[in-house]
């Protein structure tokens, strides 16, 4: 038997050194930093969202056989581009406010030192967290925020999942035009915005879409958010009595405008929200036998056994006691795997390498927890496949009614609520 000599021996150990260093770089875990309201009056929604993202990094990280025959990040064993890396989550509470989500980005990229931030559900908060994260060369992606000059800023490391505000919009009126040709009224239309970068650029366009197709706004009702008194402007619209009435609203003030409404006795022939606070399960399962065939926008409608949103609601359902995932951790969920993917294909937790893998992105509709006809996103960072579901409420859930090829119901119309 030859032996080795001592300078092989050496050389061999070195290598065998090395690799082991290598491979347990490799293993290193890659940090993504979520941004979500945690505590204040959006604590709800960005908590439902937690567990949703936390559930789909069990899958990245643990895998799950029967996504895995749809999705290959689902294969599990953590990230196969880097080693099998697993996914660590670092969440922050940006507290419903601009200026904390703005120091929670930094922080998270700074002191953390993720790889990359995915946040903050308000439009508002977004705007600050993802300019800390442009300034710094960090990709960050939206699932959530719509308003529209997000895209607008030149940025380079943005990136937006979620349909958006003139996606919203086009839906409504082509809603409202059907059932105009039904037999329905709709010949004036109240909005009523929340006075933040939400409300006031979603308000904004869905007036100037209804003017470009002929539906008539008649009233504009804005209010700041948060507020503790809204019969002023339940007075307003009883006064005008519309026809239709859109709300942008987020959790607490929804709830409110609610109760006021019964309160005062008035409600429209057609009542719709714009998603938010009306989809928040908080709502749901406290105000839903009070708007009774409220009309709603959602990107979730659960799916048939054995699709991806089906399991993935299945899962939800077990880590939250029987919640079903609703519209916005549905949105969060598909954003963060979008995100894992695009890591996962980078092969690196360099930003650039990511923020490429990013603009590379193509996955098909049936890799979908949402509705979205897929993810590819264009040159301003906005996903082009993404699309929108009307819904509505029954007894005391929201089901399909719009557009006809995905609807699972009838729409029910004049407007019930209590």
């Amino acid at each position: 038997m030859i032996q080795p000599t001592r300078r092989a021996f050496a050389a061999a150990t070195g290598l065998a050194t090395l690799g082991l260093a290598l491979g347990a770089a490799a293993q290193q875990p890659v940090k993504i930093g979520i941004i979500y309201p945690l505590s204040g009056n959006s604590a709800s929604a960005g908590n439902y969202s937690k567990m949703a993202i936390e559930v789909g990094a069990d899958v990245v990280n643990n895998g799950n056989a029967e996504l895995a025959k749809i999705m290959p990040i689902a294969k599990g064993g953590g990230l196969s581009g880097l080693g099998g890396a697993k996914v660590q989550l670092i969440f922050a509470d940006n507290q419903g406010t601009p200026a904390a989500g703005q120091n929670q980005a930094l922080r998270l990229i700074s002191e953390e030192k993720v790889a990359a931030l995915i946040g903050a559900y308000q439009s508002g908060i977004t705007v600050t967290a993802s300019a800390i994260a442009e300034r710094h060369g960090i990709p960050f992606l939206t699932a959530e925020s719509v308003a529209a000059n997000l895209t607008e800023r030149g940025f380079k490391w943005f990136f937006r999942t979620t349909p958006v505000a003139i996606d919203f919009a086009r839906a409504y009126s082509t809603f409202l035009r059907e059932q105009k040709a039904a037999g329905q009224k709709v010949g004036s239309i109240a909005i009523v915005q929340e006075n933040t970068e939400y409300g006031n650029s979603v308000a904004s366009v869905i007036a100037d879409q209804f003017a470009k197709d002929g539906l008539t706004v008649t009233q504009k009702i804005a209010y700041s958010a948060n507020s503790s008194d809204v019969q002023p402007q339940v007075l307003q619209l009883k006064e005008k009595n519309p026809d239709v009435v859109i709300f942008i609203s987020y959790t607490s003030d929804a709830i409110l405008y609610t109760k006021t409404m019964k309160e005062l006795g008035w409600k429209p022939a057609i009542m719709i929200a714009d998603n938010a606070g009306f989809n928040d399960p908080a709502f749901v399962k406290s105000m839903s036998s009070l708007v009774e065939g409220l009309v709603n926008r959602s990107t979730f409608a659960g799916g048939k056994p054995g699709s991806v949103p089906y399991i993935f609601n299945e899962l939800y359902k077990k880590k939250t006691g029987g919640d079903n995932l609703d519209d916005v951790s549905a949105r969060g969920l598909q954003g963060f795997l979008v995100m894992a993917d695009a890591i996962n294909r980078a092969g690196s937790t360099e930003p650039a390498k990511i923020r490429d893998a990013l603009k590379a992105t193509n996955l098909p509709a049936d890799q979908m927890v949402t509705g979205y006809d897929g993810v590819k996103f264009d040159t301003k960072g906005q996903n082009v496949l993404a699309s929108t579901l009307v819904t509505q409420m029954r007894s005391g859930k929201y089901v399909a009614i719009w557009p006809k090829a995905r609807a699972t119901d009838q729409v029910v119309l004049p407007y019930k609520g209590w």
